[in-house]
C-alpha cells in the first residue's frame, strides 16, 4: 500500500469560505482562523470563522428551504434520492481530493483517508439515496368507525456538529440520513479540520441541491457551535464528539426541549478468549487500537486477555507495535500525527500517569520526532481497572492490556465503565461469543473483527456514550417526526 501512494501530491486547497444559501461567502465579521498541518504544525490555510451572525443567516436559509412549498419540501422523494446518488458519484469522483484534504488537515495516512474514509462516505450517501422514497408510515386498525394512519415527516432544520477524527465520513453520516428524511441542515465541522467539509459543500452545489438545504459553517464550538445549539429555529441538534461537550449541548438544548442525538466517547473492551488464535487476536487488537492514531471513539483501548495466553499476547503485540511506522500522511507510513498540540499533551500526560500508577510500559511512551504532534505506539501491560488509563478515554495510540481468568468476571469488568459504545470478542467458540455479546452493555459488538462500520448497520452507545443511533434504518428515525392522523368514517 505504501509504495503505491508515495508519489501522491497534496491537493490544492480551493474552498476556505463559509457556505450559506448556496454561496461561498466571507464571515460577517470578516474573521478567519488558521487550520494547521498536524504533521508539521504549519498553517495550511486561513478559513472564514463563523459566529452567531453567520449562524443566523444559515439558519434562515435552512428554514426558508424547509418551508412548505419550497423546492426542497415540494420535491418528490425519488428526486431527493437522485440528488443523493449524484452527490455520491461526485464524492467518488473527487475521492482523491477529499482524502488528500483530510490527510493534510487531520494528519491521517492518505491511504486510509482514500480507501476507508472516502469510500465509506460515498457508500453512505448511496445507501441512504435508496431509502429516500421508502420512508412511510402505517395504517392502524383502530376501534370504531375511524381510519387511522401515520406519516413520517422531517423534523425540520437540523444543526449538526461533527468531530475532527473522520472529517469527511462524519459529515456523510450526519448529512445523508438528514437529507434523505427531507430535513435541511446547518453543519459545523471541527475547527481543526474544516477543509473536506467545504469541498463537500461545493459538490452539494454541483449536484444541484436547492440553495439553503445544506449550509457549512467552520468555526469554534463556544461561538458557532453554541449559537447553533441555542438557536430557536433549529429543531434538532446532532453532535459527535466528547462526552464532556455532549453534556453541555444536552443542557443547552434542554431549555427549548430540543431534539438531540449524541454520539460520544468510549472505552471499548476487546475480550481475547483462551481458544483464540493469538496471532489473529494480536492483529485485531493492533488495528482496533492504533487505527487512525488511536483517535477513534470506539477504539479497543481495554484489551482483556485470558491468563493462559496473556504473556504470549503481550510479547507479540509489543513486537508488532514496535514495528509500526510513523510519518506524515503522504509518506506511506502506517501512523500519522495526533490532530493538534492539545491532544499531544493530553496523551503524553496520561501515559505518564499510567506509569506512575503501576502499569508496565512495554514500548513507546514518548513523543516521536521534533516536528508535528506524533506519539509513539504505546503498549502497557499489568493494567488494572483502578488505573486512570483503564477508565478514561485517551483518544491516542495507547493500548492497555489487562489479565482475566473467568468469563463471567470479565464481562462484569468490561461493563464496569461509564461508557458503552463498542466491544469485541476474539474466540473460536460461537456459543461463548453469543453469551458474552449478550452480556456486554455496548451498542456495537464485533466478533473476530473490529471497526466494521457499514452504512446499513446502526452505530451508537449505551450509558455515557450517547443517545440515539446513526446509520441504517435506525439513523433515519432520528430525523423524523411521527404524525398520527385519524379520520371519522361516515356511517352511510
Amino acid at each position: 500500500m505504501a509504495s503505491s501512494i508515495v508519489d501522491v501530491k497534496p491537493p490544492t486547497i480551493t474552498f476556505t469560505k463559509l457556505f450559506i444559501n448556496g454561496k461561498f461567502v466571507d464571515a460577517a465579521s470578516k474573521k478567519t482562523f488558521a487550520t494547521l498541518n498536524p504533521a508539521t504544525g504549519e498553517v495550511l490555510a486561513n478559513v472564514a470563522e463563523a459566529d452567531a451572525a453567520d449562524v443566523d443567516l444559515a439558519v434562515k436559509a435552512a428554514k426558508d428551504a424547509f418551508k412548505r412549498g419550497s423546492a426542497w419540501r415540494s420535491m418528490d422523494a425519488s428526486e431527493r434520492g437522485r440528488l443523493l446518488m449524484k452527490l455520491a458519484d461526485l464524492i467518488e469522483r473527487d475521492a482523491a481530493i477529499l482524502a488528500g484534504l483530510d490527510s493534510l488537515d487531520n494528519g491521517k495516512p492518505y491511504s486510509d483517508a482514500l480507501n476507508i474514509d472516502a469510500r465509506l462516505a460515498h457508500k453512505c450517501f448511496r445507501y441512504y439515496a435508496g431509502w429516500a422514497d421508502k420512508i412511510h408510515g402505517k395504517t392502524i386498525p383502530v376501534d370504531g368507525k375511524f381510519f387511522a394512519y401515520t406519516r413520517h415527516e422531517p423534523v425540520g432544520v437540523v444543526g449538526q456538529i461533527i468531530p475532527w477524527n473522520f472529517p469527511l465520513l462524519m459529515a456523510s453520516w450526519k448529512l445523508a440520513p438528514a437529507l434523505t428524511s427531507g430535513c435541511t441542515v446547518v453543519l459545523k465541522p471541527a475547527e481543526q479540520t474544516p477543509l473536506s467539509a467545504l469541498h463537500l459543500a461545493s459538490l452539494i452545489k454541483e449536484a444541484g441541491f436547492p440553495d439553503g438545504v445544506v449550509n457549512v459553517l467552520p468555526g469554534y464550538g463556544p461561538t458557532a457551535g453554541a449559537a447553533i445549539v441555542r438557536h430557536p429555529d433549529v429543531d434538532k441538534v446532532a453532535f459527535t464528539g466528547s462526552t464532556e461537550v455532549g453534556r453541555i449541548i444536552q443542557r443547552e438544548a434542554a431549555g427549548m426541549i430540543k431534539n438531540v442525538t449524541l454520539e460520544l466517547g468510549g472505552k471499548s473492551p476487546l475480550i481475547v478468549c483462551e481458544d483464540a488464535n493469538v496471532e489473529e487476536a494480536v492483529n485485531l487488537a493492533h488495528f482496533g487500537l492504533f487505527f487512525n492514531q488511536g483517535q477513534v471513539c470506539c477504539a479497543s483501548s481495554r484489551i482483556y486477555v485470558h491468563e493462559k495466553i496473556y504473556d504470549e499476547f503481550v510479547a507479540k503485540t509489543t513486537a508488532k507495535a514496535k514495528k509500526r511506522t510513523l510519518g506524515h500522511g503522504f509518506s506511506g507510513a502506517e501512523q500519522g500525527p495526533q490532530v493538534d498540540q492539545d491532544q499531544l499533551n493530553k496523551i503524553l500526560g496520561l501515559i505518564e500517569t499510567g506509569s506512575k500508577e503501576g502499569a508496565k510500559l512495554q514500548c513507546g511512551g514518548h513523543r516521536w520526532g521534533t516536528a508535528g504532534y506524533f506519539v509513539e505506539p504505546t503498549v502497557f501491560s499489568d493494567v488494572t481497572e483502578s488505573m486512570t488509563i483503564a477508565r478514561e478515554e485517551i483518544f491516542g495510540p495507547v493500548m492497555s492490556i489487562l489479565k482475566y481468568s473467568d468469563y463471567e468476571e470479565v464481562v462484569d469488568r468490561a461493563n464496569d465503565n461509564v461508557y458503552g459504545l463498542a466491544a469485541a470478542i476474539a474466540t473460536k467458540d460461537l456459543d461463548r461469543a453469543i453469551t458474552i455479546s449478550n452480556g456486554l452493555r455496548s451498542g456495537c459488538v464485533w466478533v473476530n473483527c473490529y471497526d466494521i462500520l457499514e452504512a446499513c448497520t446502526p452505530f451508537g452507545g449505551y450509558k455515557q456514550s450517547g443517545i440515539g443511533r446513526e446509520l441504517g434504518e435506525y439513523g433515519l428515525q432520528q430525523y423524523s417526526e411521527v404524525k398520527a392522523v385519524t379520520i371519522a368514517i361516515s356511517s352511510k
